[in-house]
């Protein structure tokens, strides 16, 4: 592999370039990754995750929001993480673990396409409500149906955990421009202390879901898999849906079950972009 190779993916319109550690010569910092992840100074993405080694898994994961913050874990950065892994060879396998921030996850290559990825499953672990845990500052040992006002607004949220933290918004009707003027503001409010990802969902039928995304660190998302992932855990809290459900986003849908104890896998297509090596002209600034 060449030094500073990248490849660049989608999985529903949500799309990440992968590095791995042991091929780049410059620092993934806080500056690099916006630089990279700029659409006009750098090559454009929702995100970069790095391969790095782990002494749990198979594999380690680091995954970093266009803004250079951190993410704990990442359903559709996991599962293009895990088509990446398998199209380029770093395993032969069809079934491994990854290791996150967030905890240790295990993927499926379930169909492939001229030899490469197509779709994969990702067992994204167990939802938590403990409130402490997501964290949620709201009083209670779980915050769901709790009541906040945000400027002129009150929303109802669900709070919930899978490693990283999302608030769940039920409306009857979903309006883009709502997710954009109050999920930046929902996201930074004092009661999340990490910040949090925005889900607004609507309820189609029992097994159908609908949703928009205000992502934590990257803003309005046309896709993802760990907030379509909280929604469906909340809804079948909540006994709005069954177990089985498909949650569509603008980007694309996925399939998502959950079973009694709250473990969750998550099903959908990835898509490789284009790969390529990242300029000296461009890395030659972080180093």
């Amino acid at each position: 592999m060449e030094r500073n190779f990248f490849a660049k993916f989608h999985g529903l319109g949500n799309d990440y370039i992968c590095l791995d550690e042991d091929w780049i010569d410059f620092v993934l910092d806080e500056n690099a990754v916006k630089t990279i992840c700029d659409v006009h100074y750098g090559v454009g993405s929702d995100g970069i995750l790095l391969k790095t080694h782990s002494s749990k898994a198979d594999f380690g994961l680091r995954i970093f929001n266009p803004d250079g913050s951190e993410a704990e874990k990442s359903g559709n950065g996991l599962r293009i993480f895990a088509k990446f892994l398998y199209d380029y060879e770093y395993t032969l396998k069809r079934k491994f673990s990854i290791e996150t921030k967030g905890g240790i996850v295990q993927a499926s290559v379930d169909e492939l396409v001229d030899g490469r990825a197509k779709l994969i499953t990702v067992d994204i672990g167990k939802a938590i409500f403990s409130a402490p845990d997501i964290p949620v500052l709201c009083g209670d040992k779980e915050c769901l149906g709790k009541k906040i006002r945000v400027k002129d607004r009150e929303f109802e949220i669900n709070c919930v955990s899978l490693g990283n933290p999302h608030c769940v918004i039920i409306v009857d009707q979903l309006d883009e421009n709502i997710v954009k003027e109050y999920g930046s503001l929902i996201e930074n409010l004092d009661i999340f202390p990490n910040r949090i990802n925005v889900q607004f969902a609507k309820v189609i039928s029992p097994d159908l879901v609908e949703i928009r995304i205000w992502e934590r660190g990257a803003g309005y998302t046309l896709a993802s898999g760990s907030s379509s992932c909280a929604v469906a855990s909340v809804m079948v809290k909540k006994g709005l849906t069954d177990r089985n459900l498909t949650v569509k986003m603008p980007g694309g849908s996925l399939k998502i079950q959950i079973d009694e104890n709250w473990n969750i896998k998550m099903t959908g297509e990835v898509q490789e972009i284009c790969s390529g090596k990242l300029s000296r002209e461009l890395t030659g600034q972080f180093t």
